[in-house]
């Protein structure tokens, strides 16, 4: 019977239950070959009990477990060692932030206090970008904690965050090394990523804290090489201190403080990486306002909307938006994305990409119902330098009025492409559309982010394919609607959706996101306070001037980025990259033209003004005037200063919505007030788009077409109060109306006016 035989842990045998153990003399001629060849082959092992006769008495078998027990405990050797120095390194960081946060608590508590709420402050003078902030929210620390971790589900910039390894502490906390990734926000950058250690304990009054500081020369430490198409970026000392308030809730104390690598980027977008208030607008405050929003969730108890959404969805939809926009955007191989060659121009981008994950499932609805199940998705992307427009402004147009930018009729080539095989475009197909409407989805508490179902109306695919045509719909997000954010970037993001809105349904996110380069002098925000004047002491002993300098007026830039996905199947790849790159360059040029007009339309102050710039203006606002005294024998208005400057000023800032339409067989509108073009919910430049049909319900047609000739004959006419509708399809209740004849210098007809009086949205 064979003997059985097992290892001892000091190397040597037990034969049959007897210790058979090796001399001095053996293992030492032994650990001389192991340093040589540590895993010696069977001809080897017999060779050296033929060449040591101090080993004759050992077994070939009994020689080959020695190597193998000698293996194991080198093994064991180097991972205890390389444990232990991790351990003292962690230790002492954990040290370090155990310091960090005691002054990160002192640093907080000077700066909150019961009537601060709400502060958030912006630094100046400290290496790389920082700002703080303090908010009161309806959530227990430990859910605000959790929340404030899940840094994707609310920092709409961060791709994602992977936990690397996890120590406990002894006081019930946590050590996490961390990895995260953040997009890039145009075509003109390249990604960050980050190193991270976080570090979370509870305080003795129940107090959450949260430090995180990148990782950096830390040897035989956790590391990760450089990752293709990212920049290794710096996150200092920055986290969270969560407080419990009595009767419950929590006060948060929030410090960001990051070095985004600026030098790494064209210098016109240094701003992006050197404002503290972009950091503030992106991050600090997008984690108060999820905070705030789940608080609101929850206490509404999540009760779904019209559309049979509850909130959580709604904010899933909105994220996966905007995640696919900022995908699209990055074009990260990882992700299945190639470059196309160019047609020899650079100024548009096209990626494709052929990935199961990227297309499972992907079947896009087009106008007439037909189903296009695609096996390609293409992207194509550019950037431009925009001047003295505010990103709001342009923002609000954009949504506003598809028609000036969305290109239905390319060209007959493109109509022809698409007939040889079906492919989705943004918003819609090629061919005209009867307009749009605006249905509400969704919106944050202080209307910042609105999510919204666009319903394109009589959506057909060319000239000749008119009598075949149907609505679209297209899910969309907008946000940074508020000129006076600070900092605030503006998007507008689409997505082709089917009737049915399933929770399910594939989207294929395109769009607009401009930024900011220059400050807003003097820019507020509502329910925020920005203290510009406060600066937060942090060490380092670089310092830099502050990059968050005010310019003239005048001199405001920003930079928009245009991200188009098109899908269809791949034998029409080629076909539908020039058909992305000639509507891609169509929407440039629409833009270019709109900021233009926007931009010679701002005052000194940055804001839309009447076009006072123009005398056309001026006499047009002089002979509204005097026809309307003429006519109905009273003064429009209440000032006896004929200068035509003050007429002008006086008519814009009139209370009653004030506009007037040409005499043509199709009156459109060639003039408006502020009020007015409140009221039509359009802008100066946009105006001449709206026609009057449009506005009056049927009942104001007909009544108006009846009394046209006693305005041409009488000069003017009262109008009973009704209801008509604005160029976004919202009605409008008026208490009643006037419409009277201007006349020029030489009595004859110049347009028609019309008065609104105490108009307001029903």
């Amino acid at each position: 019977m064979m003997a059985m035989s097992c290892k001892d842990d000091k190397g040597g045998i037990m034969d049959n239950g007897k210790y058979v153990r090796y001399t001095p003399e053996q293992i030492e001629a032994l650990e001389r070959v192991y340093h040589e060849c540590p895993k010696p082959s069977s001809l080897r092992r017999q060779q050296l009990i033929r060449e040591c006769p101090i080993l004759s008495n050992i077994e070939p078998k009994q020689i080959k477990v020695w190597f193998q027990n000698r293996r194991c405990r080198e093994k064991q050797r180097k991972e205890s060692s390389r444990l232990h120095s991790v351990n003292r390194k962690l230790a002492a960081m954990n040290k370090l932030l155990i310091e960090e946060n005691e002054r990160l608590q002192k640093q907080v508590s000077h700066l909150p206090g019961p009537d601060s709420i709400g502060i958030v402050s912006i630094a100046h003078g400290c290496n790389g970008v920082a700002a703080r902030a303090c908010g009161l929210v309806a959530l227990e620390p430990t859910r605000v904690a959790e929340i404030l971790k899940d840094r994707p589900s609310w920092f709409r910039d961060c791709r994602a965050v992977n936990i690397l390894n996890v120590l406990p502490t002894g006081t019930g906390g946590s050590i996490e090394i961390l990895y995260m990734q953040l997009y890039a926000p145009t075509t003109l950058a390249t990604a960050r990523d980050f190193l991270l250690l976080r570090y979370t304990s509870v305080t003795q009054d129940g107090s959450l804290v949260v430090c995180e500081r990148s990782l950096t020369n830390i040897q035989n430490g956790p590391s990760i090489p450089p990752v293709a198409n990212f920049v290794r970026a710096e996150m200092l000392a920055s986290g969270y201190l969560i407080r419990p308030c009595e009767g419950g809730g929590s006060i948060i104390h929030i410090v960001d403080h990051m070095d985004l690598e600026a030098y790494s980027v064209p210098e016109v977008l240094r701003p992006l990486y050197e404002s503290s208030t972009m950091l503030a607008q992106k991050m600090t405050i997008m984690a108060l306002r999820q905070l705030r929003q789940i608080a609101l969730e929850v206490s509404q108890s999540g009760a779904p909307n019209n559309w049979g959404r509850r909130p959580a969805e709604l904010r899933a939809l909105s994220q996966r938006l905007s995640r696919g926009f900022n995908e699209a955007l990055n074009g990260f191989t990882t992700e299945g994305w190639s470059l196309m060659a160019t047609d020899g121009v650079d100024d548009v981008t096209v990626l494709v990409n052929s990935s199961p994950e990227k297309l499972m499932g992907l079947i896009l609805p087009t106008p007439n119902g037909y189903s296009s199940v695609t096996n390609v998705v293409l992207c194509a992307k550019a950037s431009m330098l925009l001047q003295n427009v505010p990103p709001a402004l342009l923002l609000r147009f954009l949504r506003e009025h598809r028609s000036e930018w969305a290109d239905y009729n390319i060209d007959a080539y493109t109509a022809a492409a698409v007939k040889l095989g079906p492919c989705s475009l943004p918003g819609g197909q090629i061919g005209n559309f009867g307009g749009q409407v605006i249905l509400p989805l969704a919106h944050t508490i202080e209307h910042e982010e609105l999510l919204e179902v666009i319903k394109m109306e009589g959506v057909g695919h060319c000239a000749e394919d008119a009598l075949v045509s149907g609505d679209m719909f297209l899910l969309q997000l907008c946000n940074g609607m508020d000129e006076n954010a600070v900092g605030m970037c503006a998007e507008l993001i689409f997505a082709p959706i089917d009737a049915s809105f399933a929770d399910d349904a594939p989207l294929l996110p395109s769009g607009f996101r401009i930024i900011p380069l220059d400050p807003i002098k003097g820019g507020s925000s509502p329910n925020r306070t920005l203290d510009l004047a406060s600066a937060l002491d942090i060490g380092g002993s670089r310092t830099r001037p502050s990059s968050n300098y005010y310019v003239a007026s005048g001199s405001a830039r920003s930079v928009m980025t245009i991200a188009f996905e098109f899908a269809c199947e791949s034998h029409m790849q080629e076909t539908v990259a020039a058909l992305a790159r000639q509507y891609v360059r169509t929407v440039i040029s629409s833009v270019q033209k709109v900021a233009s007009a926007l931009s010679s339309n701002m005052n000194s102050n940055g804001a839309l003004q009447a076009p006072l710039g123009t005398p056309e203006a001026h006499i047009l606002a002089r002979w509204i005037s005097r026809s309307y005294s003429f006519y109905l024998g009273a003064e429009l208005l209440k000032s006896g200063n004929e200068r035509s400057e003050n007429v002008l000023k006086l008519l814009w800032s009139h209370s009653d919505a004030i506009m007037c339409c040409s005499l043509k067989a199709m009156p459109v509108f060639t003039f408006a007030n502020q009020a007015g073009l409140d009221m039509l919910e359009t802008t100066l430049v946009a105006l001449q788009d709206i026609s009057l049909e449009k506005v009056l319900d049927e009942h104001g047609r007909k009544g108006l077409f009846t009394e046209f000739a006693q305005i041409m004959q009488q000069g003017f006419v009262c109008l009973q109060g009704g209801v008509c509708s604005s160029s976004m399809g919202r009605p409008v209740s008026y208490e009643r109306a006037v419409a009277w004849k201007v006349v020029n210098e030489e009595e004859n007809a110049h347009c028609l006016a019309f008065m609104f009086i105490n108009w307001s949205f029903v």
